[in-house]
């Protein structure tokens, strides 16, 4: 088969052996997959993928079911799938735990459906399980015009989340209004903690959901309301902050850190088994939608690589395999 390459600072479409299809594993033809910041990073050295996962990049992808390990049910060989990766996604074939594969929503392509697993499990992992977020509680979502960011404002307006944002632009912003966001804030016209009063009522934000980590820390403490909970899940602007504990007793605060693509087969499969339960319906029926940027062929990732750097999108880039 063919994958993608990280030969030096280039991108390179090569050769590479086909994986081994393993227990309880389904082997997939891969039609698209999608670009995350994690590749980003793992071509750089500095997120490298779990043992035992394949070093190509990609967390997700859609395309057809090829083969079948025994003792596996609820696929057949020609079903049209996506799945969510430890790796191995810009490639022709992956092989992946059934767990983690599920049916493209009906009436969506291949390049919709590969924008789907990695932000959707992501978004709902730590909004509605880790966060345990209720109905009307309030959410302050950090780069709301990311792949995550634009997943988690559908899944808050469909689930009755009143969803705040910030991003990078004024175009972002309107676009994340769009979306169903109840407001938003461009970080580049001052700190978002300049309308937490307004948006909040003056009590602050129930769940706060951030990428950027310790420039962030000490303004997301001061912006939860009593019993608030803080969900980071990335280190984009910095690793070290200090901890104003006293905020955290008074208003019994919870900080949780939370990464996805380490986590074990069967948690991930709880993960996708709730997205099939709970977001598909809504994909099918046409609230949610898969947010797609730009679409490049495979053979291209490092300009979707340059891209993305750019932080000049909204929603995702994929990867077309022929």
């Amino acid at each position: 088969m063919k994958a993608i390459e990280v030969d030096g600072d280039r991108l390179v479409w090569a050769d590479a052996p086909s994986p081994t299809l393993g227990d309880g594993e389904i082997r997939i033809r891969v039609k698209a997959s999608a670009v995350n910041r994690a590749d980003l990073s793992q071509r750089k050295g500095g997120y490298p993928p779990p043992p035992g996962a394949s070093p190509i990049l990609g967390l997700e992808c859609s395309g057809v079911v090829e083969e079948i390990a025994d003792h596996v049910t609820g696929f057949k060989v020609g079903d049209a799938v996506c799945a969510l990766l430890a790796g191995g996604g810009h490639a022709q074939e992956v092989v992946v735990p059934a767990g983690q594969v599920l049916p493209i929503p009906k009436g969506l392509s291949f390049i919709e459906a590969a924008a789907l697993p990695e932000v959707f499990a992501t978004a709902y992992l730590n909004l509605y399980a880790e966060a345990a977020l209720k109905p009307g509680e309030r959410v302050l979502l950090h780069a709301g015009a990311s792949g995550v960011g634009t997943a988690g404002i559908q899944l808050c307006r469909a689930f009755g989340n009143p969803v705040f944002v910030t991003a990078g632009s004024d175009d972002k912003i309107e676009r994340c209004l769009s979306l169903g966001a109840a407001g938003g804030a461009n970080r580049h016209d001052g700190s978002f903690v300049d309308h937490v009063a307004a948006w909040t009522d003056g009590k602050g934000f129930d769940v706060i959901l951030d990428p950027v980590g310790a420039a962030y820390l000490q303004d997301n403490i001061g912006s939860l309301a009593i019993d608030g909970r803080l969900v980071l899940i990335g280190l984009l602007g910095g690793v070290s902050a200090e901890l104003p504990l006293g905020p955290m007793l008074r208003k019994r605060l919870r900080v949780i850190g939370s990464t996805l693509r380490a986590r074990s087969v069967a948690a991930k499969s709880v993960i996708m088994s709730s997205l099939h339960d709970r977001v598909w319906p809504l994909i099918e029926s046409g609230q949610i939608r898969p947010i797609v940027e730009a679409v490049f062929p495979i053979a291209e990732t490092g300009r979707a690589h340059e891209l993305l750097a750019s932080d000049k999108t909204f929603g995702k880039l994929v990867l077309t395999i022929d």
